[in-house]
């Protein structure tokens, strides 16, 4: 029998790490600021460790959306696998070529283009979804906060947020 909401516990569980950083910087900046010597200076680790941790923490929770949506996510040794009701596929991180937000889908889609592959959509609210960070994060030059900006709505058409050989010099404009 729980005594928490369900709402409330996906809450907590979504900013866990966040939660977890501040429980470490309190601890750390009790250890450091009351406690004297060599448990001091371990609590000014703590504190660098917990600042560290919820902000990683944050942008994890502004990239966890609502689960419940169509498919299951698996990421595996770098294998990106996606199992949905009506289509499905496999990607490896290491062949990525692009990483497009398409938002005019319902609910918006992840498109990941490997080389002579279909594209794989992967609905952003799929069951697993919030594994997609740590391997979206290891892609060379991905801005992070760029994505997440994208990933919170704006734009009403596909939007690249990644690609490992631009099709375009960075230095060209567009208009």
């Amino acid at each position: 029998m729980s005594f928490v909401r369900a709402e409330v516990r996906a809450g907590l569980w979504r900013w866990r790490e966040v939660i977890t950083g501040a429980g470490l910087l309190t601890l750390g900046l009790y250890w450091a600021l009351v406690v004297q010597g060599l448990i001091g200076w371990v609590g000014w680790t703590l504190v660098l460790c917990g600042i560290a941790l919820a902000v990683a923490g944050i942008q994890r929770a502004r990239f966890r959306g609502r689960a419940g949506g169509p498919g299951v996510v698996t990421v595996d040794e770098g294998q990106i696998v996606y199992f949905g009701p009506l289509t499905g596929g496999a990607v490896a991180a290491r062949d990525l070529e692009r990483l497009t937000l398409d938002p005019s889908a319902r609910p918006a889609h992840w498109i990941l283009t490997e080389p002579g592959q279909p594209p794989l959509q992967i609905p952003v609210n799929a069951e697993g979804a919030d594994a997609l960070f740590d391997v979206f994060a290891t892609l060379p030059g991905l801005r992070t906060e760029r994505m997440l900006k994208e990933l919170q709505g704006g734009s009403v058409h596909p939007v690249v947020i990644w690609e490992k050989t631009p099709l375009r010099s960075p230095a060209q404009r567009l208009h």
